[in-house]
């Protein structure tokens, strides 16, 4: 499955739009990635903790874009848009990523 940011591809028409798809994926960072991550955070430098699961949703986010899109007989989906967000709650901060994009037939 091609996945682009761009809204067409150089040398490849689009022969079929199918619609917008999208993918969601929310995960809780566990208590001792949070206490080292906040120490992390006062002395600088940069949290691999935090790197690590923002990147899992991220991947995880595209990756249930990407099977919607196979639903529909798509092999590219284009235009993709990333949001991130952090959710409190009452056991912590959980990270959500959603991927949503068009998905198309090349």
């Amino acid at each position: 499955m091609l996945v682009t940011t761009t809204p067409t591809i150089e040398g490849k028409p689009i022969s079929e739009y199918y619609g917008l798809v999208s993918g969601e994926a929310i995960l809780g960072a566990n208590i001792f990635k949070d206490i080292f991550a906040s120490i992390r955070d006062i002395v600088g430098g940069r949290s691999e903790a935090y790197e690590k699961e923002l990147r899992k949703a991220k991947e995880t986010a595209i990756s249930e874009m990407c099977a919607e899109a196979t639903k529909f007989g798509a092999n590219a989906v284009v235009a993709v848009d990333l949001d991130y967000e952090t959710i409190s709650s009452g056991g912590g901060n959980m990270l959500m990523v959603t991927a949503s994009g068009t998905a198309v037939r090349l």
